[in-house]
């Protein structure tokens, strides 16, 4: 496989769009940051990204086709995707403004912001199943390593992934100490994550293949 093989341009302008399209990693990048600075918003971030390298290895090894032909797996991964994200968007509910505007000034653990991003990703067979349909659109038919070609695909989107949703943990981290100011506008942000979360959940818990 040659770098040349593959239309890089496409690829990452592609990518890029639908990497800034808002949706569970992006919320959750947001409310972390909101809730416990900029810090935990990067690791949040980098967690996300890791779960995409997870999903980029399984896709290398055809797990988006074992998704695909096997309903019953994905049923089984979509349901424990489902159940994580709207038990985030429960304790977020619950937190309320009281948990954003004590964290916000305090420090939170980076490893469990890392970790919360990398299993709300990796949980999710929506990805697996998305890498299977995307990355080989970007491969030639002639390519003599195609699977290499979609792991060095899916490791680049994972890392665009960071370079994006990282300073979006940075700005919003920003935000935060001027929101503390602010309880209500703090409540209505932690019911708004929370509630998407839990549509998110939701959604993922009622879609198909």
């Amino acid at each position: 496989m040659s770098g040349a093989d593959i239309p890089w341009a496409l690829f990452i302008v592609a990518s890029l769009l639908l990497i800034i399209t808002p949706g569970q990693d992006m919320v959750l990048v947001m409310s972390r940051s909101l809730a416990h600075g900029a810090r935990a918003g990067v690791a949040t971030a980098a967690g996300v990204s890791t779960g995409l390298v997870g999903h980029t290895l399984l896709a290398s090894l055809g797990f988006g086709a074992l998704l695909h032909a096997f309903e019953g797996l994905f049923i089984a991964l979509k349901w424990i995707g489902a159940a994580y994200l709207i038990w985030l968007g429960v304790q977020m509910l619950r937190g309320g403004a009281a948990e954003f505007g004590a964290a916000a000034g305090g420090s939170s653990s980076g490893w469990r912001r890392f970790r919360e991003g990398a299993l709300s990703n990796i949980a999710n067979p929506k990805i697996a199943v998305f890498y299977f349909a995307f990355l080989p659109q970007f491969v030639s038919v002639d390519a003599t390593h195609p699977a290499l070609a979609i792991l060095v695909l899916g490791l680049v989107f994972a890392g665009l992934t960071f370079l994006v949703k990282a300073p979006v943990g940075l700005v919003a981290g920003r935000l935060a100490a001027a929101l503390r100011a602010r309880p209500a506008v703090l409540e209505w942000i932690a019911r708004t994550s929370g509630a998407a979360l839990i549509l998110l959940g939701l959604q993922l818990a009622l879609a198909r293949r």
